[in-house]
C-alpha cells in the first residue's frame, strides 16, 4: 500500500507534560501551547487541516471536523528526556535506564584519564551554556589550547575548540576517543564536538558540529530496513542519533530550512523506502535559549513550507510528522528538555478523514508501523497504527 515513508522529526516540540513529568521537574511543561499562548496565537493552517489542533488546545490552531492526516499524540515509556532516547524509542528501543547526566561536572578520575588518553589539558567541565561558556573561557583556550570541557542538563560530553587552535580534523579525533572511553557507568548519550570562530567579545559557534551517539543496544527499524536492502536515508542529525547505523545514505543539513529544502530534493532520487529528517533549530537554537518569540516563528515557517513538501507525494506515499521529547522555552526557571507528549501526525493523499489515532503508549509505535509498511518479519515493542490508517483511506 505505501511504498515510500517520510518522517519529520519536529526536535523538541512537546505538546504537554507526561504523568512522570514531576519526577523530571517538568510540571506545567506544554511546548507548541505554552509558545502558541505566549505568543498570542499561532498561524499555522497547514498543520491546522491536518488535525494539530484536534490533539490538543492550541491558541491559533482550532481543531478541524474533517482532518487531512491521521493525529495523535505518544508517550514517551523510556526513561528520560534527550534526543538519544527518543530518537531510539521512535526506531523500536525502549531503555530502562536514563542516561548518566553530571550537574556538578565530570568526576575528577574520568577528566584525567580523557586527559591521559587525548594529550590535551581541559578547563571548565561544569554544566553550562555553549555560548556563554565560551564567552567565558574562550580567551584562556586561545591562550592555553586546553579544550573547553562542558555538559548540560542533558546526558551530553562536550568540547568546545576554536577551529584556529584545534583544527577540526583532530577536535573529531579528540571527541571519538572520548566515546570510547564513555562507556559502562559514564555512558552518556552524546559526545558532541562543539567548534567556533571569532575573537574574544565576538566568538560564533560554527555549523561543523559534530554528534558521536553511543551504539544502540539492539536493532532499530532503521537498521532491519537496512539489512533487508530497503532505502533509508538520513538528513540532518538523524545520522548522528542512531551511530551511522541503520541508514544507506547520510544527508548533511545545517538549519531546519535547509533539511526541508533536501529532503524534497531527495524525494526525487528515493523512490522507495524511508526518508527521515531532524529539524533541529527548535531545540538547539530557541529551546535551550527560551527563546519563544523565535520557536513561534519557527513553528509558523515550518508551516509555510510543509505544502512544497504535500504537493510532490504521491498516493503511495506516507508522511508522520512528530518529536522526540519537548523543551518549553516559556519555563524561564530551565533551558532543559521536558518530558513531555509529542505530537502524530499521518498524512497520505488518500485520506478522505483523518481518524484520531489517539494517545499511544510508545513511541515505538512507529518502527511497529514501519515494519507492517515494509513486510518486516521482526517485532518491535510498540503497537503499528497501519490498520487505523487503512480505514480512512479512500478506496482506489
Amino acid at each position: 500500500m505505501f511504498e515510500r515513508v517520510v518522517i519529520i522529526i519536529l526536535d523538541a516540540c512537546g505538546i504537554g507534560e507526561l504523568p512522570d513529568a514531576d519526577r523530571y521537574g517538568d510540571i506545567g511543561a506544554s511546548t507548541i501551547p505554552n509558545v502558541a499562548k505566549a505568543v498570542g496565537g499561532l498561524n499555522m493552517p497547514n498543520c491546522r487541516k491536518m488535525g494539530l489542533g484536534n490533539i490538543v488546545p492550541i491558541e491559533g490552531i482550532s481543531s478541524v471536523d474533517s482532518p487531512t492526516a491521521c493525529y495523535g499524540r505518544m508517550a514517551e515509556k523510556s526513561a528520560g528526556k534527550d534526543s538519544t532516547s527518543g530518537h531510539w524509542e521512535i526506531g523500536g528501543i525502549i531503555l530502562k535506564q536514563p542516561f548518566p547526566v553530571y550537574p556538578n561536572g565530570f568526576p575528577l578520575a574520568l577528566v584525567e584519564k580523557f586527559e591521559d588518553k587525548t594529550g590535551v589539558k581541559t578547563i571548565g567541565n561544569i554544566p553550562a551554556s555553549g555560548t556563554e561558556i565560551i564567552k567565558q573561557l574562550g580567551p584562556q583556550h586561545i591562550k592555553t589550547g586546553e579544550i573547553i570541557l562542558y555538559t548540560s542538563a542533558d546526558s551530553v560530553f562536550q568540547m568546545a575548540a576554536h577551529e584556529n587552535i584545534i583544527p577540526l580534523e583532530k577536535l573529531y579525533e579528540i571527541c571519538q576517543i572520548a566515546r570510547d572511553l564513555l562507556q559502562g557507568e559514564h555512558a552518556v548519550g552524546r559526545v558532541i564536538a562543539r567548534p567556533f570562530i571569532g575573537e574574544p567579545g565576538n566568538f560564533v559557534r560554527t555549523t561543523n558540529r559534530k554528534d558521536y551517539s553511543l551504539q544502540p543496544p539492539s536493532d532499530t527499524i532503521f537498521d532491519k530496513l537496512y539489512h533487508e536492502k530497503i532505502e533509508t536515508v538520513a538528513i540532518g542529525k538523524i545520522y548522528d542519533l542512531y551511530a551511522g547505523r541503520g541508514f544507506s545514505k547520510a544527508i548533511k543539513a545545517k538549519n531546519n530550512n535547509e533539511v526541508m529544502q533536501k529532503v524534497i530534493a531527495e524525494l526525487s532520487q528515493t523512490k522507495h523506502g524511508l526518508v527521515m529528517s531532524n529539524l533541529v533549530d527548535f531545540d538547539m537554537l530557541w529551546g535551550h535559549r527560551n527563546d519563544t518569540e523565535s520557536f513561534g516563528k519557527g513553528l509558523e515557517e515550518f508551516d509555510r513550507g510543509l505544502p512544497l513538501l504535500i504537493d510532490i507525494l504521491n498516493k503511495n506515499d506516507l508522511l508522520v510528522v512528530t518529536a522526540d521529547h519537548g523543551c518549553d522555552p516559556t519555563l524561564k526557571h530551565s533551558t532543559d528538555h521536558t518530558r513531555e507528549y509529542v505530537p502524530l501526525l499521518v498524512s497520505n493523499k488518500n485520506i478522505k478523514k483523518g481518524a484520531d489515532l489517539g494517545t499511544r503508549e510508545t513511541f515505538a509505535d512507529i518502527a511497529q508501523t514501519l515494519a507492517e509498511i515494509f513486510k518486516i518479519n521482526y517485532t518491535f515493542p510498540g503497537k503499528s497504527f497501519l490498520d487505523e490508517i487503512k480505514q480512512t483511506l479512500n478506496p482506489a
